[in-house]
C-alpha cells in the first residue's frame, strides 16, 4: 500500500544573534523556544490520530534537531534526505539589509522570479517533488513526515496548486514549526491541511 499523508514540517526557531541569512551554514540550532515549538509540530501531528511510518528531515542541524520530537513520540528514526534541504542562496552569512544597500550586489537581484540571488525555484519544486513521489511510492501504508525549510515547503505548495513558482518571499505562509499536509491521487497530489501548533517565533535567517 502507498502511504495515506504526507507532511512538510518546518523547522523550529533558530538561535541567531547575529540574525544573520544563514541559509546552509553549519552550526545553526534551535533555540530553546525553537525546541519547544518543534515538539509542538510533533504533538499536532500525532494528535490527528494517524500512524506515522516514515521521518525524513533536510541535513541541517536545526531540521534534524525539529525531527528529534517526532523521533521520540512515533518511535522512528530521521533518514537524511539532501531533496528537502534549504536552497542555496549568494547572500548567506549577511544582514540582508546591509546586503541590500551594498551596489556590489545588486548584480543579484536583476531577476528575482528565478531567483538570480539563488537555486531556481523550479529547480527546488523538482526535488521535492521527486522525494514526494518516491517515498510515497516506497513507504508503508501510514504517513510520512519531512522535516524541511520555509522556501522548499512554500514553493511545494505553489507547485501543487498550479500556481506561479515566481513571489516575494515576505508572503510566504510558512511559519516556524508549521505542519503542510498532501495527499496523492494517482499521480496529483493536493493539499489538504496546513496547521501552524506552535506559537510565534523570531524568524530571521529564512532564504
Amino acid at each position: 500500500m502507498p502511504a495515506s499523508r504526507l507532511h512538510l514540517v518546518r523547522h523550529g526557531e533558530v538561535h541567531n544573534p547575529h540574525q544573520v541569512l544563514y541559509g546552509r551554514l553549519p552550526d545553526y540550532h534551535l533555540s530553546d523556544a525553537g525546541r519547544g515549538m518543534a515538539q509542538a509540530a510533533a504533538r499536532h501531528v500525532l494528535s490527528l490520530g494517524r500512524p506515522v511510518t516514515e521521518l525524513r528531515c533536510s541535513p541541517l542541524e536545526r531540521t534534524q534537531e525539529s525531527a528529534e520530537p517526532f523521533t521520540e513520540l512515533f518511535g522512528l528514526t530521521a533518514v537524511l534526505d539532501e531533496r528537502v534541504i534549504e536552497p542555496t542562496n549568494v547572500f548567506e552569512g549577511t544582514r540582508m539589509r546591509r546586503a541590500l544597500r551594498d551596489p556590489r550586489n545588486w548584480r543579484h537581484l536583476r531577476r528575482p522570479s528565478l531567483p538570480s540571488w539563488g537555486e531556481p525555484y523550479v529547480a527546488v519544486a523538482e526535488r521535492i517533488r521527486s522525494a514526494m513521489d518516491e517515498r510515497w511510492d516506497a513507504a508503508a501504508d501510514g504517513d510520512i513526515v519531512f522535516v524541511s525549510h520555509q522556501a522548499p515547503i512554500w514553493i511545494t505548495h505553489l507547485s501543487v496548486a498550479g500556481l506561479p513558482l515566481r513571489h516575494d518571499p515576505r508572503t510566504r505562509r510558512c511559519s516556524l514549526s508549521s505542519v503542510t499536509s498532501f495527499e496523492r491521487v494517482g499521480d496529483v497530489w493536493r493539499e489538504v491541511d496546513y496547521a501552524e501548533p506552535a506559537s510565534a517565533g523570531i524568524d530571521l535567517g529564512a532564504v
